[in-house]
């Protein structure tokens, strides 16, 4: 199953117009916004698309009223789409879409479609070198880091999506054998990091255990560019109003820098960078959850600040 991108997300919310402007706000290109919905991209060609909850045309929601109502991953080819159609099809039914894409349901039931993978290689520059003592792979004379008035910190792709789910083992199951993904790493007491066989980042899909009165998404998040844009992105959206969550930080599975938001999809939205890639040689890891193994640090915002004067508690000199 040569799945290879998380090429979007489909919701179906209660408030359009809030959802839109976070979306908006978190740099991605608008293409789409409205009182009937909104579609936005990231640089690369990967989305989310923002409907009204009562919309007709959208797949079934989950019973707990979570809204996020379909997941899309990209395959390489049409041999791909026929193969997976095959797969599911023995047991459940396969709608088939208008533009080759094919939809169907999770054995918990989360919407999936798979349709030719559209994401674009990016010929965007990334952050510039750091100077690195003592070493020739450095950024060099005369070459600064940060440039005033630089460009707005903006998402590159679509990074992943986090389920929470009543029964880990049936979504694993699924996901690993029936459509091929493969597991890189493991929260022994919550669940696996999974990637699509065709991708290498670290995961496109992360399963929580969870009660089942919360089946739905727990995060999804955007690659950015580096983890100082993850500080820029991040601080603009405190800056604007919206609530950080998590972060900044880093974690260790996965090694990506993170931000979080409370977000109006009723779930948490995530910028990301510098996250692991695995090939099949990869091992596991596995490890219980916990303070210590979700996050190898974890900073705190604060407005920006400079020194002035003696400290408080010393006399100036007469």
């Amino acid at each position: 199953m040569n799945i290879t991108s998380l090429e979007g997300l489909v919701f179906g919310v209660d408030d359009v117009g809030a959802c839109n402007e976070f979306l908006a706000n978190m740099g991605l290109d608008v293409v789409e916004r409205g009182d009937d919905g909104g579609h936005f991209l990231a640089e690369d060609g990967t989305w989310i698309s923002i409907r009204p909850r009562a919309d007709a045309q959208l797949p079934a929601p989950l019973e707990t009223g979570s809204m996020l109502r379909e997941t899309v991953y990209g395959a390489a080819d049409t041999d791909t789409i026929e193969a997976v159609a095959k797969e599911i099809a023995r047991d459940r039914e396969v709608t088939r879409h208008a533009d080759g894409s094919i939809g169907f349901y999770d054995d918990l039931g989360f919407a999936l479609r798979i349709c030719l993978a559209t994401r674009k290689t990016l010929e965007v520059p990334a952050e510039v070198m750091p100077n690195i003592p003592n070493s020739t792979q450095s950024r060099g004379l005369n070459v600064i880091g940060v440039t005033p008035g630089a460009p707005a910190a903006r998402p590159r792709t679509l990074s992943h999506v986090v389920y929470f789910v009543p029964d880990v083992a049936l979504a694993e199951a699924f996901y690993t054998q029936r459509l091929g993904f493969r597991c890189t790493d493991r929260f022994t007491d919550v669940g696996p990091f999974l990637r699509p066989a065709g991708m290498a980042d670290h995961h496109a899909l992360f399963l929580i255990q969870s009660p089942p009165h919360i089946k739905g998404i727990e995060h999804f998040a955007f690659h950015m560019a580096s983890p100082s844009q993850v500080l820029a992105a991040g601080t603009q959206m405190v800056k604007r109003g919206f609530q950080s969550f998590w972060g900044p930080g880093r974690h260790h599975f996965g090694s990506n820098w993170f931000w979080y938001f409370n977000c109006p999809m009723g779930c948490h939205a995530e910028f990301d960078a510098d996250m692991d890639q695995h090939d099949d040689h990869w091992v596991p890891r596995a490890t219980a959850m916990g303070p210590e193994a979700s996050q190898a640090y974890l900073f705190q915002f604060r407005e920006k600040w400079a020194p002035g004067g003696p400290p408080s508690n010393v006399r100036p000199a007469s």
